[in-house]
């Protein structure tokens, strides 16, 4: 097995780079790609947990990008093999930070609106002191007993048109590509379904950004229907684009997805590696 969407404590997941590393090394993978939220700071651990453990490691990122005209989903670019960040590559990354900061006050704000008391070092408690998402926020929903669970957090408070949803800054989808590409990886749409464009006007969308730049799909994510997967990996084949595959793991903070695995409880194998050229 292997794995091309993975996230460690840096962003949102609840394991470090290295505890990543050798649980992915323990349940048999070969492979592993680290693609943290905005940020490549756990990329250097990983690699060096990852050969101590055995791992083949692929460094990665996982970045925001703004949403296309009458898209109205959110729309994450994967990007694989970043072996040589550009000094612009750093500096996107660093501009991204800053804007997940003044995200993460708004919400603070809104939420002392609420007369939710919270302090910014509460979160960074929360996170490790490490970047702080919106995972984040829900943890401290559920210490202070508002809501039950995650899910409860997200479905009451943090989600899309609810109270404390703050849209995040992402960069135009050209430079993105241009980004991932000068730092030696290739950029790859993540989770495509999570864009909520319809079958009809998928196949052109795909072929515009492709034709922007774009190197392949994350067919196959747990979060997508088996049926969608393979419908979005037979569209990819038809366009040129490299089909890829992941878990999009988080460790506790989604207890649902297991390393190695995708939609359907499918396997993830090394057949995903064939056309990547990492």
């Amino acid at each position: 097995m292997i794995d091309l969407h993975t996230h460690s404590k840096v962003s949102d997941g609840s394991f470090s780079p290295s505890q990543l590393m050798e649980m992915g090394a323990k349940r048999g993978l070969s492979v592993l790609a680290l693609t943290d939220h905005d940020t490549i700071n756990g990329l250097a651990e990983a690699e060096i947990a990852a050969k101590s453990a055995g791992l083949d490691f692929i460094p990665g990122i996982e970045l925001e990008v703004s949403m296309p005209d009458k898209v109205q989903g959110e729309f994450h670019l994967l990007g694989l093999g970043i072996n040589n960040p550009s000094p612009a590559f750093n500096e996107a990354v660093a501009v991204l930070a800053r804007s997940r900061e003044d995200r993460n006050r708004e919400i603070l704000k809104r939420m002392k609106s609420l007369n939710i008391k919270a302090s910014y070092d509460d979160l960074l408690a929360l996170s490790g002191g490490k970047l702080v998402g919106r995972v984040h926020f829900a943890a401290f929903l559920i210490n202070k007993c508002i809501v039950k669970n995650q899910k409860q957090a997200f479905d009451r408070y943090l989600g899309p048109g609810k109270a404390l949803y703050v849209p995040k800054t992402g960069l135009e989808f050209e430079k993105a590509v241009s980004l991932i590409k000068e730092s030696g990886g290739i950029a790859v749409l993540a989770h495509p379904m999570s864009l909520y464009v319809s079958w009809g006007h998928f196949p052109k969308l795909l072929k515009k950004l492709k034709d922007e730049g774009l190197d392949g799909i994350e067919a196959w994510h747990p979060a997508a229907k088996k049926s969608a997967c393979l419908r979005l990996e037979e569209l990819g084949k038809e366009l040129g684009l490299r089909i890829t595959a992941g878990s999009d793991y988080h460790g506790a903070h989604r207890p649902d997805r297991q390393l190695g695995i995708s939609s359907g409880g499918r396997k993830i194998d090394d057949s995903f590696l064939e056309d990547l050229a990492l």
